[in-house]
């Protein structure tokens, strides 16, 4: 039994992570370096994101409230003041809101075949998603 964090761990994760990078290294003109350091991850991640071999489990690009949210996290953390709580609570806020339009249904029963997405709504209810 897989749990929704972990499939968001798995495939969420990473294309966040991608959209950050690109936006801090294109927008911002960070290098790699600079960027892998505001994110907490390192260079070789953001060259693989770059080179789109990692990050691309869904694409998030096409959904402008997801596509804000990202872009708000992206600015903050070019601006180099962003505490490590405010990241965290940003991060999950993006999570939140990609669950709840159930755009990891379909890679849970992946990862998950017993579980029935039309029954399931977990993730669909933003309420009750209180991770942080």
């Amino acid at each position: 039994m897989s749990l929704p964090c972990e499939v968001a761990v798995k495939c969420l994760l990473p294309p966040v992570r991608a959209m950050i990078a690109k936006t801090l290294t294109t927008r911002y003109n960070l290098t790699q370096t600079e960027a892998a350091k505001r994110l907490g991850i390192s260079q070789p991640a953001i060259s693989l994101y770059e080179r789109k071999m990692r990050g691309k489990a869904i694409n998030l690009e096409n959904d402008p409230e997801i596509t804000k949210l990202i872009e708000n996290l992206a600015d903050a953390l070019a601006k180099g003041d962003l505490p490590r709580k405010s990241f965290i609570q940003a991060f999950c806020e993006i999570c939140k809101t990609i669950r709840s339009k159930g755009l990891l249904c379909q890679m849970h029963k992946t990862f998950d075949p017993a579980i029935d997405v039309e029954k399931c709504e977990l993730c669909l209810l933003t309420n009750a998603l209180k991770c942080t």
